[in-house]
């Protein structure tokens, strides 16, 4: 067992096991930060959060920011969570980011959302503030009460702003979401 100590907020982190991750969705977590990570200006995104439904569980990138030599021992796989006691369970070797959390409650009230990828930076929220929606107060990162707030606004639109972090983008495919990012965020064309 593990305790994360983040400002403001605290999650215990249960391995289930520290082997590296072996499940198909990570070619595309790969794909995607890297595209990100070339197309985007550096300066625009503090970090990434790519997190994809694998049945009952979710694959997510750990606590690493190199998008573009990103590789398959950084991912994570989040076999349960418990909000109530704010424990995570997960495969793989790397510490969960802040907002896994939050990740795993979208896959979780969503069957309709099978990704989601977010994109965190202050100029993100400020290119995107009057172009999506936005959750209400400035919450603490990967907490309980941004989450609620995360998923009220998601009733509206499938990207959404996180007051003063970044941008939230949901869907049912890994295609759809990755063009909306683009279209959005992310200078220069498609490929």
């Amino acid at each position: 067992m593990t305790e994360e100590k983040i400002p403001n907020i605290s999650f215990q982190t249960f391995y289930a096991s520290k082997e590296e991750v072996n499940c198909p969705l990570i070619t595309e977590i790969v794909r995607i930060g890297k595209k990100i990570k070339e197309q985007s200006n550096p300066k625009d995104i503090s970090s990434v959060i790519i997190s994809l439904r694998f049945g009952r569980r979710i694959i997510i990138n750990g606590d690493y920011n190199d998008l573009s030599s990103i590789q398959r021992d950084e991912m994570l796989e989040v076999v349960d969570y418990d909000p109530v006691r704010n424990v995570l369970l997960v495969i793989g070797p790397k510490t969960p980011k802040t907002d896994t959390p939050v990740h795993w409650m979208i896959h979780n009230a969503r069957n309709d959302v099978n990704c989601v990828i977010q994109l965190n930076g202050e100029k993100i929220v400020k290119k995107l503030k009057d172009k999506i929606p936005s959750t209400e107060k400035e919450q603490k990162p990967g907490s309980f009460e941004m989450t609620k707030d995360v998923l009220k606004t998601l009733r509206g639109s499938k990207n959404i702003l996180i007051k003063n972090q970044g941008a939230l983008f949901v869907g049912g495919n890994v295609k759809e979401v990755e063009e909306r990012v683009f279209k959005n965020i992310v200078k220069g064309r498609q490929k």
